[in-house]
């Protein structure tokens, strides 16, 4: 897929990873619509960078723990830009919790924000490319722990376990029309609360022994983007560290 006069649909595109690839679309000739629930700062930067290379570029509130929210969403995104092409599920939270310290609460956000909401996001936006007769894409940002789950972050890493099995639902559900891809981060950035000191530590323990960089990221975005031959897969940007 040429990128140029594209409209792409960034999930948490104000801050971290999803900042990182909502500017990287733009450059490459996207109009991007990003999405924020409290870092509304961040997201009028964004947009303001975005806009100074010659893309159209708006930032959407929104509350990823109310499924409603969904189709409101993508409503006013086509109201702003008439159409949509790329959906990335970027926005999530990521919160520790062990087998025995997981409360309802816990499990109820990260399923509301990391899983159900970007399948009802995938929903609208594939009923919106299937009834408009062209193709599309859906990356979903997922994560090596979805293949091989640990002990913690259980809520969390469970939902990304979903994400994966989502992906591949709904790559033979919105075929042929609209590609639905993944890709599982590692060692990228550090969590939120850590600091490179813990990154560098355990960059030490990798098969490549170093870190990545959200370029990294943006790079396996784009490859998925331009592929026509690529849907259902899960694209490892680890280091190595899923082995």
């Amino acid at each position: 897929m040429q990128l140029k006069n594209k409209v792409a649909l960034v999930t948490g595109g104000a801050v971290r990873l999803g900042r990182s690839i909502a500017v990287a679309l733009a450059r490459q000739g996207a109009d991007v619509a990003i999405t924020y629930n409290s870092s509304a700062g961040p997201a009028e930067a964004v947009v303001a960078e975005i806009a100074a290379s010659g893309c159209r570029a708006a930032a959407f509130q929104a509350d990823f723990s109310l499924t409603s929210d969904m189709a409101r969403l993508v409503d006013e995104v086509l109201a702003r830009f008439g159409h949509l092409d790329i959906l990335v599920n970027s926005a999530a939270i990521f919160e520790r919790g062990e087998w025995d310290t997981t409360t309802e609460e816990n499990w109820d956000r990260h399923f509301a924000i990391n899983l159900k909401a970007p399948f009802f996001l995938s929903q609208a936006f594939g009923r919106h490319v299937k009834a408009r007769g062209t193709r599309g894409h859906i990356v979903n940002i997922a994560d090596w722990r979805g293949v091989r789950p640990g002990t913690d972050h259980m809520a969390y890493t469970l939902t990304k376990v979903g994400v994966v099995g989502m992906t591949k639902g709904l790559a033979l559900a919105l075929a042929p029309e609209i590609q639905v891809n993944a890709i599982a981060p590692g060692l990228i950035l550090p969590p939120p609360g850590a600091n490179e000191t813990s990154v560098v530590r355990k960059a030490a323990e990798l098969p490549l022994a170093r870190s990545g960089s959200p370029e990294e990221i943006v790079k396996a975005v784009l490859y998925l983007l331009d592929s026509d031959f690529v849907t259902g897969e899960l694209l490892y940007v680890t280091g190595g560290e899923h082995l």
